[in-house]
């Protein structure tokens, strides 16, 4: 989940990596000792082999999406990140026709087909070169964005299929802990202490985790152990549409007309795919067996 758009003027200096490492550290030592001290350790504890996939689905989804979207930012633009980072629903969709687990049809395609042109609109990526948010190629910078959208597309697939075998706190809490442990290896700890960050940044880090990753995983988790992946992804999609919205009504920016274009092709997107469909039973169930 992109997060470049929330960070105050004041706190610009904030690395991103941090920013990223941060979400899910603090969001681990929060949840961890509620959960212990609500359910029990054993309540909490999963078999080898799930542990191992949770270990996956935090390594391999969450932080490296969150890494090379950065990447992403960083070598071209914030437009060109979350274009290629969201075509993810296309190959959440590729993946599950493959599978067998989904038939093609053509109200899946044109979903996404809208979904993803919707967000081009929606960040401005047929902007001209004067607007400062047109499209910036640079091969290192795309292959991370593309890295972002496989990621993004296997935790949903994955986060899906493990969800529907447990709950979704003690899914989330050794995700966080994967996720935790693999931004240690990257950005060990001396290096963050010697960034010497104020007291009022950390306290930012320490909300913005609370709210970008406690509170947004954790409902997205829920949304994945009722909705098979493609219609969960697609719904994602409104994020950008939300911080553009957000950004217009709390800063006063101004929607352009191919913006709210953009959010409409989003929002028929999200209508679409969430209309039920002769094979909807037979797909759903087909999802959720578990893995094997």
């Amino acid at each position: 989940m992109g997060t470049a758009a929330l960070r105050p003027a004041a706190l610009h200096p904030i690395d991103p990596l941090i920013l990223s490492q941060t979400r899910t550290t603090f969001s681990l030592l929060v949840l961890l000792p509620l959960l212990v001290a609500s359910q029990g350790w054993q309540r909490i504890k999963l078999p080898a082999r799930d542990l191992a996939y949770c270990f996956l689905l935090g390594t391999l989804g969450v932080a490296v999406s969150n890494y090379f979207y950065y990447v992403a930012v960083q070598r071209t633009n914030v437009a060109t990140a979350i274009i290629v980072q969201y075509t993810a629903p296309v190959w959440v969709l590729f993946y599950v026709v493959a599978r067998g687990q989904q038939k093609l049809s053509l109200q899946k395609v044109v979903a996404v087909a809208l979904a993803v042109a919707g967000i081009a609109l929606v960040i401005g990526i047929v902007g001209t070169p004067s607007d400062g948010r047109a499209l910036r190629l640079d091969s290192y910078g795309l292959i991370a964005a593309l890295l972002a959208s496989f990621s993004f597309a296997f935790y949903n697939v994955a986060g899906h299929r493990i969800l529907a075998r447990y709950d979704r706190w003690r899914v989330l809490v050794w995700t966080l802990t994967a996720a935790a442990a693999f931004w240690l290896v990257v950005n060990p700890p001396w290096k963050i202490v010697a960034a010497h960050y104020a007291p009022a940044q950390w306290l930012f880090l320490f909300v913005f985790s609370m709210i970008s990753v406690l509170g947004a995983f954790s409902l997205y988790f829920l949304g994945l152990q009722h909705l098979e992946p493609t219609r969960a992804i697609i719904a994602s999609c409104l994020e950008p549409v939300f911080s553009i919205v957000l950004a217009a009504l709390l800063l006063g920016e101004i929607l352009r007309p191919i913006q709210t274009l953009g959010i409409v092709f989003v929002l028929a997107a999200i209508v679409i795919v969430q209309r039920p469909s002769r094979r909807g039973i037979v797909e759903e169930s087909a999802v959720v067996d578990p893995i094997e």
